[in-house]
């Protein structure tokens, strides 16, 4: 037993400023609160009040990071003032996804029911806070943001991906969009698509793993695309249950994979698709 409290003993002291998840947790839903009073405990009346709760959030912040310079090794307080700068631009990216989400599904009523209960909504605000702070080389929280809404969702971003305007993610549930993944404008994802890599060789882990989504590109529910090369072109729909790995040009429409024998390559998958071009 004594060895044992050692072994943890010497974990606590090694992390004595370990950023905890509530504390993280509780940062990101105060910045969603401040951008989005349907979920803010309480709506600002006054604007000093709003004011005061911003700065209260960049102090939080700046102590946080400067506690855990080993995750970012700058300054904490000109990190934090380069975030709440870049809230202004965030907030008007997700106003363009709360328009996505709107138009792209008949059965939403409201902007506000998105707001308040889209988990395609909650994700891509996670994602964009996290990536906010990814951006600026800030280790370990941004994943954090991403995994607590993970866990809320179902819907798996990791905090590197580059994912473009107006992009919508409709029921979500089993979406994962990997690190390396860059995804363009006016994009659309159902519930459980992959965009994930072909290698998890940890060799692999600084090259581009994850596909290439461009613009206006609809992917079904179950859809599975991999690999760093793989590059869906504009205008493209990828049916439901699809596995590809290999490009597609613009305007394709992926329906379903098929199995067939080429005696020359002695390959036997086959997509049956269809080019509007």
């Amino acid at each position: 037993m004594e060895s044992f409290i050692d072994k943890v003993y010497k974990a606590h002291n090694q992390c004595p400023y370990c950023p905890s998840p509530k504390v993280i947790h509780a940062f990101f839903e105060n910045v969603l609160g401040i951008l989005f009073p349907e979920h803010a405990e309480e709506a600002f009346k006054e604007k000093g009040q709003l004011e005061m709760k911003l700065f209260d959030l960049q102090v939080q912040l700046r102590d946080l990071l400067n506690q855990n310079s080993h995750l970012h090794g700058k300054n904490g307080e000109e990190l934090s003032k380069t975030f709440f700068t870049g809230l202004d631009d965030l907030y008007d990216r997700l106003q363009e996804d709360i328009e996505a989400m709107y138009s792209g599904d008949p059965a939403a009523k409201s902007k506000t029911e998105i707001i308040r209960s889209y988990p395609g909504f909650y994700a891509i605000a996670a994602y964009r806070i996290a990536h906010l702070l990814f951006n600026q080389g800030i280790a370990l929280v941004p994943r954090m943001i991403t995994e607590f809404a993970h866990s809320r969702t179902g819907v798996d971003i990791h905090p590197g991906a580059k994912i473009g305007r107006f992009f919508c993610i409709d029921h979500g549930t089993g979406v994962v969009i990997g690190e390396t993944t860059v995804v363009g404008d006016h994009v659309k994802i159902y519930q459980g698509v992959t965009l994930g890599a072909l290698s998890v060789n940890k060799e692999d882990a600084n090259k581009k793993r994850h596909p290439t989504i461009e613009d206006h590109v609809v992917i079904y529910a179950g859809a599975t695309i991999l690999g760093g090369e793989t590059v869906i072109g504009t205008e493209s729909v990828i049916g439901g249950n699809v596995w590809l790995t290999k490009s597609v040009p613009a305007q394709s429409k992926i329906y379903y994979q098929v199995k067939m024998y080429d005696a020359n390559t002695d390959a036997t998958d086959f997509y049956v698709l269809k080019s509007n071009s």
